[in-house]
C-alpha cells in the first residue's frame, strides 16, 4: 500500500511537470496543484488504458503513458483555469 502511494506521488509529479512543460504559456498554480493534477491524470489515464485493454503489455506501456500525459496537460490546464488569479488583486 505504501509503495502504491509513493509510486503515485512520483508518477504524479513527473506527469504534472510534463503537463506544465507541454502546455503553452504560464500556468499560475502552486507546485502542489501541479502534482495533484499529475496524480489524477495517472489514475484516470491508467483506468482508461485498462478499460481499452492496453494498460499492461509485454513491453513498455506506451499507449497508457501517452494517455496519462495527454490527461496531465488537460488537468494542468483545467487547474490553472480554476485556480488562476486566486489571491491576486485587480489593478
Amino acid at each position: 500500500m505504501l509503495g502504491v502511494i509513493i509510486g503515485a506521488l512520483i508518477v504524479g509529479t513527473v506527469l504534472g511537470i510534463l503537463g506544465r512543460l507541454l502546455l503553452k504559456g504560464k500556468q499560475d498554480i502552486p507546485w502542489w496543484a501541479t502534482i495533484g493534477a499529475g496524480i489524477i491524470a495517472a489514475f484516470v489515464g491508467g483506468a482508461i488504458a485498462d478499460w481499452l485493454g492496453v494498460g499492461n503489455t509485454n513491453g513498455i506501456d506506451w499507449i497508457r503513458h501517452l494517455i496519462q500525459v495527454i490527461l496531465a496537460v488537460i488537468a494542468v490546464w483545467a487547474t490553472a483555469r480554476i485556480m488562476g488569479g486566486k489571491g491576486k488583486r485587480a489593478a
